[in-house]
């Protein structure tokens, strides 16, 4: 069973999430900022990371991306990004995704997000675990 820690400080988001996520099975834990995101994915060793862009900082989440693919522990682990900053701001990520040092996530959503496809989403990035 796959474990998926979620990074988001809106915890109605997370709880939408957890209630989708556990629909299909997946042991979900989840975490209210970056800094305390980074100490649960050491400790929890996820298997997928969804990562909020807008936290304690606008760009909290592109810190937290890189600090965990930094990490001896969760460098390998997928993060699939999710954010409101495209309606927020106007800004799109689409083509950053992927970037090592702008952007080192491996997907990313924008929100609201529509169950059916997070779960499309998570499945692809954990590829059958």
């Amino acid at each position: 069973m796959a474990k998926i820690l979620i990074i988001d400080d809106d915890p109605d988001i997370v709880e939408a999430m957890r209630i989708v996520l556990e629909s299909k099975n997946y042991l979900v834990s989840s975490s209210k900022s970056g800094d305390d995101g980074l100490r649960k994915a050491e400790a929890e060793k996820p298997d997928l990371i969804i990562l909020d862009v807008m936290m304690e900082t606008i760009s909290k989440g592109f810190e937290v991306a890189r600090d965990l693919k930094k990490s001896q522990k969760n460098r390998d682990v997928p993060i699939l990004m999710l954010t409101a900053i495209k309606e927020s701001t106007g800004l799109d990520f689409k083509n950053e995704a992927g970037d090592e040092d702008w952007l080192p996530v491996d997907d990313y959503m924008e929100k609201p997000l529509k169950p059916q496809e997070l779960l499309s989403k998570v499945e692809s990035l954990l590829g059958g675990r």
